[in-house]
Order: structure tokens, then C-alpha cells, then sequence
């Protein structure tokens, strides 16, 4: 058996005609088309896309926020002013006369309750969308009503923030709208590396996460955040595995924000030029299969966890494929192999001969 450090490009090839064991794996050559369709699907999720940026506290009402109403009516006052009113609800000028109702608790329902207006539905609006709302109401009962809305207590207005930090803490939201940077730098900052940290955010049934380096370089991810929202600093130190002809063979890490082919070959060394088949070039990956065709998915069996087996091909004796290799995307956990050239197979068949010929020779030739 001659000495080798993994499969031949050829039994590689073989694997896309037949099952391996009682999986079947699918061998993809990459061309353009798979590299934009990687690229695609690498491409994390926006924070701005899919969370936008949130309202500074204080400008939407929430269940269990306080609030105080306070009702103006010109004279004749008809429903407010015959009470009195509270003193600091009325004019100097004794041409209106106000009340202030006691403060309100908005109910687990979203809701307030004002005389003569009934149930109103608050939550989810502002100050002034409610004062619309009940002057519109009281039209026709109230004479030229006036009010005034304001938050008195906000009972919720705060931000978790847990993971990789300095201070796991429960963040206060002010009316200045404070951001995601803003809300890291308030626990104490993260405690890993900016490029190895990824930054996911919770706001209901909703999670989305990307890398924190991301964030500092697209002021617009750097998003105005939510009462109630939950942000975890993750550390996250993606690698990938280099094997056969490569400089190094190793585990090697790589940033958050990714790392492509060209890449990860410039980081083992590149090729071995005395051992390695360019040809063949092979990335093993659990792939995702929203990733793959509709025929491959149908081709693959996938492991428990809901992934396909899927064996990426790369030719770089086509000089084409250096340009597809900076946009191919690794993924954390991927197995760089490359394969040896058949010609150093047989160099070492050879060299294994020779080694073993050479000295029975040497020794007939001193033995007379």
C-alpha cells in the first residue's frame, strides 16, 4: 500500500456515482453559478432590514406604562368644569377650566378608561394619537375640549443584555434613544475580540443575529433599540480544517465575517507543488439544503440534524476558478482537502521500490 494522506481525486469522483455507506453524498463542482448562489445564502440578515430602528422611549405607550390625561373645556364648561378641577389644570385667565384625571396604568389589554369616553385602546400609540383619540370622542358633549396626554411612569422601558459581556445588566431606555453600541458599551463591552463576536438580538418571536464587526463598520446596523428587546453577545471562533497536500495541515480559525476559498488557501500556504492535483480541490461541508437545487436535495440523504452531505470540487488549472475562489464563502467546520497528483502517487510507489531494491542490490554486490 503506498503511503497516502487521504482519498484520490479519483475515489472522490467516484463517491457522485454510487452510495457511501448507507448515505448518499453529492460531489458539486463549482462553477460562477454556485459561488453566487453560496454567496447569496451567506449573507447575514440585516439588522436594519429585519428589525428597523425602534422609537426613543417614551413615544409609544406600552402595557403597564402611567398616564396622566389631563381635559379642557371652554366656557360654559359642560361635563369637566362644574367639579372644579384640579388647580393645575386651569387657566389664569378663567376662560377654560381643566381636570386632571388620576394617573392610569395601561392594562394587560392595552387600554385606559376616561369618564364619559369609556375603554380606549392606547397601547402601541403615542401621547398624541390618544389625544386625538379622545377629543374626537368627547366632540359633541365636551365644549371645544382640549387634551393633554402625557407618559407619567414607563414601567418596561428596559434592554437585557447577557453573553460575552462584561456585565450581564438590565439596560434603562431614555427619550434620547439610545442604540445597540450604546447599550454593549453600558455593560462593560464584550470580553472577546470585535471579529470573533456575533451580536444577536431578540425582539418577541423574532431573532436576528450578525457579526459585531459588521455593526461598527454600517452605522446603520448600529440600530436605535426597543423596550423588551434581548441582546447576547455570542463568541463565536468559526475554523476550518486544511488536509492533505496543503502547507500547513492544522485547524485554523477565521473572523465572524467570513473568510472565502482564495483565502483559506493563502492561509495554509497554498499548494503543495511537488504533491498536489490543482484539480483537485475539495471542500467537505454539512450543507444547509435550502443551499442546494431541487435535484440535489433529491439526490442526498441528510444526516439527523437536517444536513446534506456535500462534496465541493474546484479546478484551479482553470484560471477562471481563482476568480470564483475569491468569491466562494467557508464555512465554520468546512474540511479543506487537497488531493495528491497521481504522478506523486506513483513517485512514492516508485521511491517504495527503490527503497527496498537498493539494498538487496548493495548487498549482492559486496557478497562474492
Amino acid at each position: 500500500m503506498v503511503p497516502t494522506s487521504g482519498p484520490s481525486s479519483r475515489a472522490i469522483s467516484k463517491v457522485a456515482k454510487g452510495n457511501v455507506g448507507d448515505k448518499r453524498v453529492e460531489v458539486i463542482g463549482v462553477d460562477d453559478e454556485i459561488a453566487r448562489r453560496m454567496v447569496a445564502h451567506s449573507q447575514p440578515s440585516l439588522f436594519s432590514d429585519t428589525l428597523g430602528d425602534g422609537q426613543p422611549a417614551g413615544t409609544i405607550i406600552r402595557k403597564g406604562d402611567g398616564l396622566a390625561v389631563s381635559i379642557w373645556e371652554a366656557p360654559p364648561a359642560v361635563l369637566f368644569g362644574a367639579g372644579g378641577g384640579d388647580p393645575r389644570a386651569t387657566s389664569s385667565s378663567s376662560t377654560s377650566r381643566g381636570t386632571t384625571l388620576p394617573e392610569q396604568m395601561v392594562d394587560e389589554e392595552g387600554r385606559i378608561v376616561v369618564p364619559f369616553v369609556g375603554s380606549l385602546p392606547v397601547a402601541g400609540m403615542s401621547p398624541k394619537q390618544v389625544e386625538r383619540q379622545i377629543t374626537s370622542r368627547l366632540a359633541g358633549m365636551a365644549h371645544q375640549p382640549q387634551v393633554l396626554v402625557q407618559l407619567s411612569r414607563n414601567s418596561n422601558t428596559t434592554v437585557t443584555v447577557v453573553g460575552e459581556v462584561a456585565n450581564t445588566a438590565r439596560v434603562p431606555l431614555t427619550p434620547r434613544g439610545e442604540r445597540l453600541l450604546d447599550i454593549l458599551a453600558s455593560a462593560g463591552g464584550t470580553r472577546q475580540p470585535v471579529g470573533k463576536m456575533t451580536i444577536q438580538i431578540t425582539r418577541g418571536t423574532q431573532i436576528t443575529s450578525m457579526p459585531l464587526e459588521l455593526v461598527i463598520r454600517d452605522p446603520r446596523q448600529n440600530i436605535r433599540l426597543q423596550s423588551g428587546d434581548i441582546v447576547t453577545a455570542l463568541f463565536q471562533p468559526y475554523s476550518f480544517t486544511a488536509l492533505g497536500a496543503t502547507g500547513r495541515n492544522e485547524e485554523l480559525p477565521f473572523e465572524a465575517t467570513g473568510l472565502t476559498l482564495s483565502q483559506a488557501l493563502g492561509r495554509v500556504n497554498g499548494l503543495q507543488d511537488a504533491r498536489a492535483n490543482a484539480k483537485g480541490v475539495f471542500i467537505f461541508r454539512f450543507e444547509d439544503p435550502a443551499n442546494l437545487s431541487p435535484e440535489q436535495r433529491s439526490r442526498v440523504v441528510l444526516t439527523p440534524d437536517g444536513k446534506a452531505p456535500i462534496i465541493y470540487q474546484v479546478d484551479l488549472r482553470d484560471p477562471h476558478s481563482l476568480f470564483i475562489a475569491q468569491n466562494f464563502p467557508m464555512r465554520d467546520k468546512d474540511v479543506l482537502y487537497i488531493a495528491n497528483a497521481p504522478l506523486a502517487d506513483i513517485q512514492k510507489f516508485v521511491n517504495v521500490i527503490y527503497s527496498s531494491i537498493l539494498p538487496a542490490a548493495t548487498a549482492a554486490t559486496v557478497i562474492p
